[in-house]
């Protein structure tokens, strides 16, 4: 799959509540994708899941967002303080080969990458990652958009995604997605 970073610009046609008609993030985080733990990883954007998640964890909870568009993080923490949410939101930029998730091994209960995969530049990286940072029995919620990723590509995802460790437990309805809810082996580090 081609190497494409959405324009940060278009994050703020992403992060529309208009979107919410078409994609609501409580029904995408309800369960069975698992949003029912303290810890969560979010490739971030400007955050369309991120608050929902934020609100989702509570008080004591905490949401990592990790983007690499600097402008994207910044829209986020503005959307957090005005949702009286930025002690449960960290944003971490990323660059060349970071993941963002380097020091969360085996601390997050749940990781959603949405619409996300398909830009980046090595997918078997960020599965690794991914897997590394999950706890035994966490979960990931994996969805692409229909119209950029063909069946075939979601194919070859879900093998890297494999070969990292998560097995793919549920395929949930999201709306223009090709989707995968994964779990890591509760034998696994």
């Amino acid at each position: 799959m081609p190497h494409r970073v959405c324009p940060w610009w278009l994050g703020y046609l992403l992060a529309s509540p208009l979107r919410r008609l078409y994609q609501d993030p409580r029904a995408i985080l309800s369960p069975p994708s698992a949003v029912r733990h303290d810890r969560r990883r979010d490739r971030a954007g400007m955050g369309f899941f991120t608050l929902d998640i934020a609100r989702l964890v509570g008080p004591g909870g905490r949401v990592v967002a990790i983007d690499v568009q600097p402008k994207m993080l910044d829209a986020l923490k503005r959307r957090a303080k005005r949702a009286g949410l930025p002690d449960r939101v960290e944003t971490r930029p990323v660059a060349g080969e970071a993941t963002g998730m380097e020091d969360l091994d085996g601390q997050a209960d749940f990781v959603l990458a949405f619409a996300v995969v398909h830009e980046l530049p090595d997918m078997h990286r960020f599965f690794a990652a991914a897997g590394a940072a999950l706890k035994p029995g966490g979960r990931t919620l994996l969805a692409e958009p229909s119209g950029h990723v063909t069946a075939e590509n979601f194919a070859k995802t879900l093998a890297a995604a494999a070969a990292a460790g998560l097995r793919r437990v549920d395929s949930p309805r999201i709306r223009g997605s090709r989707t995968a809810l994964l779990e890591k082996g509760a034998g696994q580090a």
